[in-house]
């Protein structure tokens, strides 16, 4: 039997705790609530109930934590590359990066995300954060974060990296090759520019860059040092638009099969491939691949705010990402490369495909769905709904595929459900509180779902066989499919038989044999002969006849039963149409009866005066269809919108307060101090007399003793 332990929080969690993940070596687990977070460190000491106290933490108190706060968290997640930094999105669209290490109230890092300028949105949808994922291991992905906005445009910040987070020396060393190859002797100067800006960070990031041809160290892992540029901020990469074959119209992000608003995202690192998947409330799930890498841009002008200490080392910074105001330029998949690289353009999108997972019509309208990928199998996405998980593999991509040598016909993802949570097409679904992927080193995958009701389903995945292509032979195929008829109708007797015997020829006598008799030596010859072929032809097809129809007559007899067996049930079934029939005919006659009623009801209102209105004109389709958008996402967006900038506001009132009490305590403190200074210089002249009085009293004392 095995032994149970229970971890307990060191303080009580007073939120409702919406997600749990654990950190990258398993020493701290991350409780994710709308309203506050909390990290339980997982080493702690026993109890007398043999239950393990944890340590607990909560994560910026002051930002999220409180009662009259309107902020809510959109999303959390531990960073790859560090164990103990923590991103974390906000209603107010922030995106905070804190280092558990050195201080889990305030943020190491703060991004203020400002999509667009102030006042030119006429969308509350485009400046409204949804979501946000980290990337992955390459090149630049490592250091980018990517993030989704309501209306479904993807943004990207670049270059972000935790403070003293390790790091590959060789990825390293891979982009800043690229910088000085493909930016520093661009002969385009804004190339030059940013390559030489990306240079500098990374140098001062990564102080062995610049030691490395002096000291000459093969290392393994380097840290990443505080750093940022005095009089720059990050750029705020996006929206990224679709690339086109030179074709003038195709701009559109989202799909016009994508319904509602988006709301969650997924990036996902497949080869050389960087996939980013898009969910949608309608059921939709919109599938993209990065066309060209990611460069790091910087809006010059826009200095950051840095926190430093003493000794003027960087603890934290904080900076507004803005986004160009210019329009993005049409990328053109035929552009050479020195035409893109860069540039400060974010790279485009190139449509993979658009799946629908078809949920249930009842929860379109607030559909949420979460998203993970396998593991094992990178090209395997699961995607966790109200009606219940999925598998979505994709079969093409397109720069794996280039890099491999193979020209692979483009084919659309596989979708296949895992685990169903309706029973029944009428049945509600309940739906999972949560899911995950699990695997080992043996190449084993599972995936682990909890239910409403505190169940945990395990379900074990195949992934051998995930990606192997179905190829359909058309020419095997009818060949099968006459194999299957020909076995559905088993032959009874064999094709000889059914022939008929042998045609064999009888000899030719010759002319003076033809008289001869048949008692005779030549005739009993000639007859005998003309015997033997009369029994090797007639007599063996008979017995073969009757062999085949004594081996036969079983089958036949099955047959047979089994045929009248299908008469009586077809009997049965005519009896049960004529006992139906009535009731047939009556309902027909009952429908035609409302049928004419309900001519007669239209006719009546097609001659009231409301019924001759004018149908609505094309432009006032639009403005109609625009209301509609604006009821079913912009309300929303503008909800979230007014609360965070009511939050702004208590919070500036409460510092504006705060000042004001303290410059009156310090005015009070001031009177008081010139009263206590007045006072001293009284009881000063006080002390200065009682000593005189003193010194003439000894005098008088001493005058006394001499006499």
């Amino acid at each position: 039997m095995s032994i149970k332990k229970v971890l307990r929080a060191e303080t009580e969690i007073n939120f409702v705790v919406d997600k749990i993940s654990i950190n990258r070596n398993g020493s701290a687990l991350l409780l994710e609530g709308s309203d506050a977070l909390c990290v339980m460190y997982l080493f702690g000491r026993s109890s007398a109930a043999d239950d393990i106290i944890c340590r607990t933490v909560l994560v910026g108190s002051e930002i999220y934590l409180n009662g009259s706060n309107a902020l809510r968290v959109l999303r959390a997640s531990w960073h790859p590359y560090s164990d103990t930094h923590l991103g974390v999105l906000s209603s107010d669209s922030v995106f905070r990066l804190f280092d558990l290490s050195a201080n889990a109230v305030q943020p190491e890092q703060e991004f203020y995300l400002q999509p667009v300028d102030p006042g030119k949105s006429r969308k509350a949808a485009s400046i409204c954060t949804v979501d946000f994922y980290f990337g992955g291991d390459h090149l630049w992905d490592r250091f980018s974060v990517f993030v989704l906005f309501t209306d479904g445009s993807v943004y990207i910040l670049c270059p972000i990296v935790p403070f003293k987070s390790a790091h590959k020396w060789q990825s390293i060393l891979e982009i800043y090759g690229d910088a000085h190859t493909y930016g520093l002797k661009s002969t385009n100067p804004t190339a030059a520019c940013n390559s030489s800006m990306a240079i500098s960070w990374l140098e001062a990031t990564f102080p062995e860059l610049a030691q490395q041809e002096a000291e000459g160290a093969n290392l393994a892992t380097v840290k990443a040092h505080p750093y940022a540029l005095f009089d720059a901020s990050l750029s705020l990469q996006g929206p990224l638009h679709k690339a086109c074959h030179g074709r003038e119209d195709d701009v559109a992000v989202r799909g016009a099969e994508c319904e509602g608003c988006a709301v969650s995202f997924l990036y996902n690192l497949v080869s050389k491939d960087s996939i980013l998947v898009t969910a949608w409330s309608g059921g939709q799930m919109q599938v993209d691949a990065l066309a060209d890498e990611i460069q790091p841009v910087w809006n010059i002008g826009s200095p950051p705010r840095l926190r430093v200490d003493s000794f003027d080392r960087i603890l934290g910074l904080a900076m507004i990402c803005e986004s160009n105001s210019e329009d993005p330029s049409k990328w053109n998949i035929n552009k050479p490369l020195e035409h893109t690289i860069w540039l400060g353009q974010p790279p485009p999108l190139l449509r993979l495909a658009i799946v629908d997972l078809a949920l249930p019509q009842q929860t379109n309208s607030d559909a949420r769905i979460m998203m993970f990928a396998d593991p094992l199998v990178p090209e395997r996405i699961y995607a966790l709904h109200s009606g219940g998980i999925d598998s979505i593999v994709l079969h093409f991509l397109p720069f794996t595929s280039q890099a491999n040598g193979k020209e692979e016909v483009v084919r659309t993802p596989s979708i296949n459900p895992v685990l169903s949570t309706c029973l029944e097409e009428t049945s509600s679904p309940a739906p999972l509180c949560g899911s995950l992927s699990l695997s080992d080193s043996f190449g084993y995958s599972w995936i682990v779902g909890v239910t409403s009701s505190w169940e945990c389903i395990v379900v074990e995945m195949k992934t051998w066989d995930v990606l192997l292509p179905v190829s359909v032979d058309p020419e095997k195929k009818d060949i099968s499919l006459e194999k299957s008829k020909e076995m559905e109708t088993p032959a009874m007797i064999s094709k000889e038989l059914i022939n008929g015997p042998k045609v064999v020829l009888v000899p030719q006598t010759p002319s003076n044999l033809r008289s001869v008799a048949a008692d005779s030596i030549e005739g009993r010859s000639i007859l005998h002969q003309y015997f033997k072929i009369f029994h090797e032809n007639y007599v063996e097809y008979a017995h073969k006849v009757h062999f085949e129809l004594k081996h036969h007559a079983p089958q036949l007899k099955r047959i047979i039963d089994d045929q009248h067996a299908r008469l009586v049930e077809a009997k049965e079934r005519l009896l049960k149409v004529e006992r139906k029939q009535a009731v047939l005919d009556e309902r027909i006659d009952h429908a035609l009866q409302q049928h004419e009623i309900l001519d007669e009801r239209l006719n009546c209102l097609r001659k009231l005066p409301v019924a001759h209105k004018k149908p609505l004109s094309r432009a006032e389709r639009d403005f109609k269809s625009e209301l509609d958008h604006f009821a079913g996402v912009e309300l929303d967006a503008l909800h979230s919108s007014i609360d965070s900038i009511s939050t702004r506001l208590r919070r500036y009132t409460q510092s504006i307060k705060k000042e004001q009490t303290s410059r009156k305590k310090s005015l009070v403190q001031d009177n008081q101090i010139s009263q206590l200074k007045s006072s001293l210089e009284k009881l000063s002249l006080v002390n200065s007399d009682n000593l005189k009085k003193v010194k003439v009293v000894e005098k008088a004392i001493s005058n006394k003793e001499k006499q």
